[in-house]
């Protein structure tokens, strides 16, 4: 019977500790999917932060100019869209903040249930433990046993409660300390909520003044309707001047694979007919002296020689069931810059692209669209800009409207790199991917802007689709 009671303590022990470990796994589980949002949100405003700070460097290098431009306009365009950005991205901790603040209140009132039943099932614990000390004195308890083994398993048990009892104790403090903690980090969301708040109107404030702002330089631009028109048709004209030139390139560079393809094949047809009239010449040879054909060990090293040469030529020569005639090495090249989409490191360390890929309504001129063969990437005066990936360089050229233009072979892609200021490559030249090519140059109206394209044979592709999303 007093066997029985101890057990009965040491039970109700055990469920109360269940409580504890049962009450951290949901507790754990639930907190985890806020911290995964959290990490994300936090990430996505450090890098529109870089953003902006970016835009307003650059943009201040433009501003300082006494005249407006297009540069400057596309700018702030693109400080706009960063600072709604911002703005979205406070919305969205305000509301990530709600969530965390509603989880660690439903996390507190949990505690206090759990603690206050802990220390209920612990009152009645001793209450029990007492009555039944009255009762049965733990010292009369174990030498009452009828044996040794009796003696030592009765030791175990009061051993065993006393461990018990001080564990309850620790799970107690322990779960105090938890809804302390809770309370503490609760307050502390609450604080950066009502700073995520003042934040919010802050931004708002600045985007107002930057619309304001944006809406005094497009009443500046438009006052010089003639000379944007004219700047328009130049900048059309060097347009066409460098998708000429690219298309010439790519042209040049189709034709040259050919020709290399049909010089190999007239080389290996050559080599077969000089075989074939050198074996009907032995054969005739042979039928005129009555004999059977034989090969000698020299016609038999021939032979071999001619298969050697021959495997070893159609190994390099190009292959018709390679796109576009690309030979081993440029069909490799290619192969690996197809499968670095979206992981091309920028042309530029610092920047944004102020004008994005394809056609899209002129910013000030009513009724006028304009197309971007490429994308055009504003960033500091002089920064150097890199090539995105190994290549041969396979023109260099200085164009009006574009200034100094480099283009690089990567296979059948090319890559494209205009308005610069100097280039320090030459026509020929292989480069190494984040290889130092030029540095980009300024406009008269202080907008230090480089030209990125990316074609395909005569395909454009849209650059912002292969480069490191930023």
């Amino acid at each position: 019977m007093q066997i029985t009671a101890f057990f009965r303590l040491l039970f109700r022990v055990w469920s109360i500790g269940a409580v504890f470990i049962g009450l951290l796994v949901p507790l754990s589980v639930q907190g985890q999917q806020t911290q995964r949002n959290r990490q994300t949100l936090e990430k996505e405003k450090k890098q529109n932060l870089e953003k902006m700070n970016q835009i307003r460097t650059i943009l201040k290098q433009t501003a300082s100019e006494k005249q407006v431009g297009l540069g400057q306009l596309k700018a702030l365009n693109q400080q706009i869209q960063a600072q709604t950005q911002q703005i979205n991205l406070i919305n969205k901790d305000l509301r990530l903040t709600d969530t965390e603040i509603a989880e660690l209140r439903q996390a507190s009132q949990a505690l206090k249930r759990d603690l206050e039943k802990l220390k209920s099932e612990y009152g009645a614990m001793i209450y029990a433990a007492d009555k039944r000390r009255q009762q049965v004195n733990p010292i009369s308890f174990l030498f009452a046993s009828e044996s040794f083994n009796q003696l030592v398993a009765r030791y175990k048990y009061l051993r065993q409660y006393s461990d018990a009892r001080q564990s309850q104790v620790r799970q107690m403090n322990n779960i105090q300390s938890m809804l302390q903690n809770k309370q503490q980090v609760t307050e502390r969301k609450r604080k950066e909520q009502r700073g995520a708040l003042a934040a919010k109107v802050r931004e708002g404030e600045k985007l107002s003044t930057l619309k304001e702002e944006q809406n005094k330089v497009v009443k500046e631009l438009g006052q010089k309707e003639v000379e944007l028109r004219a700047e328009l048709a130049e900048s059309r004209r060097a347009v066409n001047r460098l998708e000429a030139m690219i298309t010439r390139i790519i042209a040049r560079e189709r034709a040259e694979r050919e020709a290399r393809e049909r010089a190999e094949r007239e080389r290996l047809a050559r080599l077969e007919a000089a075989r074939k009239a050198a074996e009907r010449k032995r054969a005739e040879e042979a039928a005129a002296a009555g004999e059977k054909p034989a090969k000698t060990d020299a016609d038999v090293a021939a032979a071999e020689r001619e298969e050697a040469a021959e495997r070893k030529s159609n190994a390099a020569r190009p292959d018709e069931r390679r796109n576009n005639n690309l030979n081993s090495e440029e069909t490799a090249l290619a192969s690996s810059f197809t499968s670095s989409r979206a992981r091309l490191p920028w042309p530029v360390s610092r920047g944004f692209i102020s004008d994005h890929f394809g056609r899209k309504p002129h910013p000030v001129l009513k009724g006028i669209y304009v197309e971007n063969q490429g994308v055009d990437i504003q960033t500091n005066a002089g920064e150097t800009v890199r090539t995105v990936y190994d290549g041969i360089v396979q023109d260099v050229t200085s164009m009006p409207g574009m200034n100094n233009v480099v283009a690089i072979q990567h296979g059948d892609y090319f890559t494209v790199y205009a308005k610069l200021r100097s280039v320090s490559v030459r026509t020929g030249q292989r480069v190494k991917a984040r290889e130092p090519i030029g540095t980009v140059a300024t406009d008269k109206n202080g907008v230090s802007e480089l030209q990125f394209q990316i074609w395909k044979e005569f395909t454009k592709l849209n650059p912002e689709s292969w480069l490191i999303p930023r």
